[in-house]
């Protein structure tokens, strides 16, 4: 979501750097087109203007540190301002009460419905026993749609009907939670498409029916600024404590998570991170100031390590990757492993300077849409192949190509790729390597 608006503050943040002192002048030339860029991504102009401010303060005059360069440290305090503003740090999900209760507000079509399956299935795997209410009965088969997901990932749910009202729901909801041992009653709420009295009025009646612990607006981020309006007047409602914002993993401009916190005092607690049941995430305000002014983001990169490696496994390709040893064998095994991960354009960019180097990235073939066509070049290899590259010639390379319905040009290039990256291992401290592999760095 945030790529634009990176990819202009690192190339702004450059400019300053080489300067033996950080002066208002250089301070002032490079925030005129931060201002630009934070305006451009629909952040709020007051958002803005204080936020640069803050950093001009903090950045006047200041002798540069011994080792640390001028543009270094004014990244830092622009990274340190960024982190404030998009809320400091992360926001835990509060519980009291049995059942603990939460209730997702915001406007149709919003994802609050998937959200609530998300949110179900990431307390679930955290030991919870949380149990899902639909109370929308206005939007047509919102109640199926919701019943259907918990299903699919094994989460009880209340049988709503249509003929109920949203107050009979929640109240038997939270009676039948209650009686039968959830911890957690998650109530899916109604939505309209614009702010209104009755709309509020419905949630103010079910907030004074079971108390929740959580009242989070479920914002889809690509509606920039408007998110920021709309949770404005639901803060003012209901009484907000927190947001889970959808769509991370879009194209939006990213105004709407770099406003909310400072606009309405209330954290982003969860973010959307794609279409799966397992893609909501808690939102790590540090991690993404890194991301977005490309300093990477090694900690989340390793939780996904973490859960996709087998570690014996893991261990095993380390051995082999800083040896003689690694093979177009043990390449398609790593291939496989960082495929769990998720999409591989988003796992590089988690690499500090990764950004400014994708299009080279990309040409060594591990974007996305390489990984398959690399996958099927190695299958048709044979064993030997695979475990001795240094054997297939151009013969071999016409064979491997007809085999994966690929050309000729791509097989070259996967082998180029894997012998770069052969001579890049040699490049990288071991110990390193092998604290990120067995998710322990």
């Amino acid at each position: 979501m945030f790529e634009n608006i990176s990819e202009k503050l690192t190339e702004s943040l450059r400019r300053i750097r080489g300067q033996a002192r950080i002066s208002e002048q250089n301070i002032d030339e490079a925030l005129k087109d931060v201002r630009a860029h934070l305006l451009e991504a629909d952040v709020n102009y007051s958002v803005a203007k204080n936020f640069l401010a803050r950093v001009k303060d903090r950045s006047l005059g200041k002798e540069v540190t011994p080792g640390l360069d001028p543009g270094s440290q004014f990244v830092k305090v622009v990274y340190e301002e960024l982190c404030e503003l998009l809320g400091g740090k992360s926001a835990e999900l509060e519980f009291k009460g049995f059942p603990s209760g939460i209730m997702l507000v915001g406007l149709q079509g919003s994802g609050k419905t998937t959200t609530a399956g998300k949110l179900a299935l990431m307390l679930k795997s955290k030991g919870k026993k949380p149990f899902l209410a639909p109370a929308d009965v206005y939007r047509p088969a919102a109640i199926e749609q919701l019943i259907t997901l918990a299903e699919s990932i094994g989460v009880q749910v209340f049988k709503s009907r249509i003929d109920q009202t949203p107050d009979e729901i929640v109240k038997s909801a939270y009676e039948f939670a209650r009686v039968n041992g959830f911890d957690t009653l998650i109530v899916d709420t109604a939505g309209r498409l614009h702010v209104d009295r009755e709309l509020m009025d419905e949630l103010v009646r079910l907030k004074g029916i079971f108390s929740p612990a959580e009242i989070l607006l479920i914002a889809d981020a690509m509606t920039g600024q408007d998110a920021v309006t709309v949770a404005q007047a639901f803060n003012q409602a209901v009484g907000l404590t927190g947001v889970i914002l959808t769509k991370l993993d879009g194209d939006a401009r990213g105004g709407a998570a770099l406003s909310i916190k400072s606009v309405i005092g209330k954290p982003i607690k969860l973010v959307g991170v794609g279409e799966k049941p397992d893609a909501l995430e808690v939102f790590h305000p540090e991690r993404m100031a890194g991301r977005i002014l490309d300093l990477g983001d090694i900690l989340t990169l390793v939780e996904k390590a973490e859960a996709a490696f087998d570690q014996k496994q893991a261990e095993k390709l380390r051995q082999k990757m800083f040896s003689r040893e690694f093979s177009f064998e043990d390449f398609r095994e790593m291939l496989a492993q960082l495929r769990k991960m998720g999409p591989v354009q988003n796992l590089l960019e988690m690499l500090p300077g990764m950004k400014q180097q994708m299009k080279s990235v990309r040409d060594f073939g591990m974007a996305d849409k390489e990984m398959a066509r690399a996958d099927a070049i190695i299958n048709s290899m044979t064993r030997q192949e695979r475990i001795n590259f240094r054997i297939i010639n151009g013969p071999r390379r016409i064979r491997i190509a007809k085999g994966s319905g690929t050309s000729v040009q791509q097989v070259n290039r996967l082998l180029k790729s894997f012998l770069e990256m052969r001579k890049m291992m040699k490049k990288i401290n071991p110990g390193k390597m092998a604290k990120l592999l067995s998710g322990r760095l």
